[in-house]
């Protein structure tokens, strides 16, 4: 007899853990791209505290689905074992940084940008963590949440801080890569054999809009380069598209694996073994 665990969509994270990862991955994504702002002659204080403000929302939505949130403090207990420990240890100093950058020197967003790198791969490994889950679990994840992360910053800025060439360019390649990475991530899924549940996503019409508008997004980042003012545009389509495919990722596409138990568990010894003495 074969018993089967039945696959199923995980109800532990909803859209509350999804807002974590898509406000927290456009903030950190933001202060990189101000970091990278500031270096090419384009610095923006309002894009740093944007960042930052995205990031404290992320991090609300997390403390409003705790169970027990005034134990929140509980977190930073296992950096040894946790991402979601390291990940809230990253948070006081990229805070620190990055209010430093806004009141006192933009210089300091080049620190922030360091914590902010960090946050980012942080919120990547921990859904990679995520053994039970083959949607999350796959080695593709971490590379996915970091370019959609980027892809969400750059964008952003674009909206925030005004469009040089060096920025729209940047905005668009990472754009692009982060399709191919979605690409070689969904491969990953079939060659994995992941749950129907979670294959079915690649079909569904809402991603296939959004898709549609990831593509757009880098056409319009492209004509801004060519000399059209859709930079902007391009860059929210980046953002909006980014935060849809992070949210059908954690709440929708999540199923777990089925378990098959080719042998039905029994209690107490094989009767075939006992030995009767002489």
């Amino acid at each position: 007899m074969k018993q089967v665990v039945q696959v199923r969509l995980q109800r532990y994270w909803d859209i509350r853990a999804a807002g974590n990862f898509s406000f927290g991955g456009t903030g950190s994504g933001l202060i990189l791209a101000s970091a990278l702002g500031f270096l090419i002659g384009v610095p923006s204080v309002l894009a740093v505290a944007t960042g930052l403000g995205l990031i404290g929302l992320g991090l609300f939505c997390v403390w409003l689905e705790i169970g027990r949130p005034w134990r929140a403090i509980n977190v930073f207990f296992n950096p040894r074992t946790s991402w979601m420990t390291r990940e809230a240890m990253l948070v006081p100093p990229l805070m620190a940084a990055g209010a430093a950058a806004v009141v006192f020197d933009i210089r300091f967003v080049l620190l922030a940008a360091l914590f902010a790198a960090g946050f980012l791969y942080c919120q990547a490994r921990m859904l990679h963590a995520s053994r039970g889950i083959p949607a999350w679990c796959q080695k593709e994840t971490v590379p996915l949440i970091l370019s959609t992360g980027l892809a969400e910053g750059t964008g952003l800025f674009l909206v925030i801080a005004g469009a040089p060439p060096a920025m729209v360019a940047t905005a668009c390649g990472i754009a692009i890569l982060r399709e191919l990475v979605r690409e070689l991530y969904r491969r990953g899924l079939v060659k994995a054999n992941a749950p129907a549940g979670t294959l079915a996503w690649f079909s569904w019409r809402e991603e296939k809009l959004l898709t549609a508008a990831r593509w757009l997004a880098i056409v319009l980042l492209a004509a801004a380069l060519a000399g059209w003012n859709t930079a902007a545009l391009g860059g929210l389509l980046a953002v909006a598209t980014g935060w849809g495919l992070k949210g059908m990722m954690i709440t929708r596409a999540a199923h777990t694996r089925g378990h098959v138990i080719t042998h039905t568990p029994a209690r107490g010894r094989d009767p075939s073994h006992v030995v009767i003495p002489s």
